[in-house]
């Protein structure tokens, strides 16, 4: 299919602008502040960023008196939050084998990771043994199956939505986030939902990799996308386009 833009050299690089653009959706900032609080981490306090991205979460950890610390198993990743935020502390680690001693850290978020972990199991075990006694992890993402889109062909909406969630690892880590921390042994175990509407032209490149997904997996036939994207981006135009994502929310706390 005709993507939005021409993709550059680095994939890593079109990750991160997929990043940047998700960071620019209504309610996105909102949705970090709550993590934070969530966290519950005081002036003083260390906490890690897992999956941290391009760094964004650990500079604003930063600013709120944290010992925030990011860590990404993409070297290109890290090098780009350094080059952004050069004064925090970036390192380069799997989600299950974090470079941090047991018990030395006050929180743990992860935010849009687990559904890129075959094993979130390990990454749970992990986040239990670097957190103190009385530790808090947040994790923040979305269920792959649940995209509500407005469209004149409901049918193919449906089958560009979960063709895209089947090409995802674990596409239903997020509506599993209450068992797997339980399981894990953690406590307090909450969850929220929030939902965004989008309804701006900013969300047009969130669709197209939608039915780019959908395209590259068979689903359906590249002229198929095309008319989807075609429809969609005449939407934005009109000020009708509508999407509806539930961001699921979890809380948890290592018992002492």
């Amino acid at each position: 299919m005709a993507k939005e833009t021409e993709p550059t050299q680095d994939p890593t690089d079109d990750l991160i602008a997929l990043l940047d653009g998700a960071d620019r959706l209504p309610g996105a900032a909102e949705l970090r502040s709550r993590s934070f609080d969530l966290l519950g981490l005081r002036p003083g306090a260390s906490g890690v960023d897992v999956g941290c991205g391009a760094g964004r979460a650990v500079a604003e950890l930063a600013e709120r008196g944290v010992k925030a610390i990011g860590v990404d198993p993409d070297e290109r990743m890290i090098a780009v939050a350094r080059s952004r935020w050069p004064a925090s502390d970036y390192r380069i680690a799997e989600a299950s084998e974090l470079p941090l001693a047991d018990a030395s850290m006050d929180g743990l978020r992860a935010d849009k990771v687990f559904h890129e972990l075959a094993e979130p199991e390990r990454a749970l075990a992990e986040a239990y043994r670097v957190l103190a006694p009385g530790g808090r992890i947040v994790l923040i993402g979305q269920d792959w199956d649940i995209f509500i889109i407005d469209s004149d062909d409901p049918a193919l909406t449906r089958t560009i939505v979960h063709a895209r969630a089947d090409l995802t690892v674990s596409p239903h880590a997020a509506r599993r986030y209450r068992n797997l921390l339980l399981e894990a042994a953690f406590g307090q175990v909450t969850v929220e939902v929030h939902t965004g509407v989008l309804t701006g032209a900013a969300t047009l490149p969130l669709l197209a990799g939608l039915a780019e997904g959908a395209c590259s997996a068979g689903a359906v036939t590249p002229e198929q996308a095309d008319t989807w994207v075609a429809e969609q981006r005449q939407r934005a135009c009109m000020d009708r386009l509508f999407v509806a994502l539930p961001m699921f929310v979890a809380a948890a706390t290592r018992p002492r």
